[in-house]
């Protein structure tokens, strides 16, 4: 049985009668399930059977992908689902609440309730289910993300040897993004923020025109993807002179990432770990430049469960990977953030990273 065969099986747990079934259209789900990516397919999953539904573009791929589900080369999409619903006798249909706008759900409604009394369920339930499965890593995952991590790091290192006074943040950017392409990466995590002086105050700020200057603090939150997988970092590098107040708010964030790294292991609260790091800069005078949550969960998507948060009672376990990125940020002047990911371990956690957290200036 194909690992993609396994996790479907695995899926099933969460049909509980067999009139039962699920629907999945998020393209990282049907990766998770398929192998197959870039699909703009719908994965219909019911007690027995399994089917890819995809169109002409995307068929001739899927037949040489996809074992783990039967691929359907629907011109109809909607009613080719709706037909193998009525034939394995489904009655109840369970949809991803967050990629189900109204617009479809109507239509679905009309489709498969009104015509064939077909219910459907959109409540949230459905996504949880998923989110718990993608949540434990398997080995595969786990080493591809070592692979996207080894990536990101091989581009920031070589990036630095242009990181100097004059250089816009933009141009950055460009440079690092193509360096991961080069490296192996398919692609970024996610809009890489590079940014300079008072900008590193933005947690998410935008890299534009702004050019590197002398006393400037420079954030990188960068990542790549490699087969799917994400990484996810972020270090401050000091430029030129930087003053004794940029030096202190410095060492309390990485104070406080340490704290919440060694907090990381199974069977703590998530929402341990961000109070680990939060009370730390809290204590340090600079709890109200602190507005978001220690951390997220990482994979197919940059951000997934679970989240590492206040209100996060979620109870951790070996498997997950999850980032721990406390930060401080001071609006006007500038900001810091120090970011790992990990990966939880019984009793501890294994880095992801191995770029070094010590202030670094250029």
């Amino acid at each position: 049985m194909s690992i993609y065969s396994e996790r479907i099986r695995k899926m099933r747990y969460y049909i509980f009668a067999p009139n039962e079934a699920m629907l999945f259209t998020k393209d990282e789900n049907i990766y998770y399930f398929t192998g197959m990516r870039h699909s703009e397919g719908s994965l219909l999953i019911t007690e027995k059977k399994a089917y890819l539904f995809v169109d002409f573009r995307y068929a001739e791929a899927a037949e040489k992908i996809v074992s783990s589900a039967q691929v359907i080369n629907s011109v109809e999409r909607e009613k080719d689902i709706c037909k193998a619903c009525v034939e394995n006798g489904v009655t109840l249909l369970s949809l991803e609440a967050r990629e189900t706008n109204v617009l479809q759900y109507n239509r679905f409604t009309e489709l498969f309730t009104k015509r064939h009394s077909i219910k459907l369920e959109c409540d949230g339930g459905f996504d949880m289910a998923i989110a718990n499965n993608r949540m434990i890593k398997t080995p595969d995952e786990i080493e591809k993300m070592q692979t996207a991590q080894n990536i990101t790091e091989k581009a920031l290192t070589e990036v630095l040897n242009d990181l100097k006074p004059g250089v816009t943040e933009r141009s950055i950017a460009v440079r690092l993004e193509y360096l991961m392409k080069l490296y192996g990466a398919e692609d970024v995590s996610f809009d890489l923020i590079t940014i300079t002086g008072e900008n590193t105050s933005l947690p998410h700020g935008v890299p534009g025109d702004r050019v590197v200057k002398d006393g400037d603090f420079f954030t990188f939150d960068i990542g790549a993807v490699y087969e799917g997988y994400h990484s996810d970092m972020t270090r401050t590098f000091g430029i030129g002179h930087i003053n004794e107040k940029q030096r202190q708010v410095y060492d309390i964030v990485l104070k406080a990432q340490k704290a919440a790294l060694d907090t990381i292991k199974d069977s703590v609260f998530a929402n341990q770990v961000d109070a680990a790091a939060r009370d730390i800069i809290k204590d340090a005078g600079y709890g109200d430049y602190f507005g978001h949550a220690v951390g997220h969960g990482v994979g197919l998507e940059i951000h997934e469960a679970p989240t590492v948060s206040p209100r996060s009672t979620k109870l951790l376990s070996p498997g997950m990977v999850i980032t721990d990125e406390p930060g401080i940020y001071i609006p006007g002047e500038f900001g810091v953030r120090i970011e790992d990911m990990v990966l939880v371990e019984h009793g501890g956690y294994k880095n992801f990273a191995s770029f070094t957290k010590d202030l670094i200036v250029i």
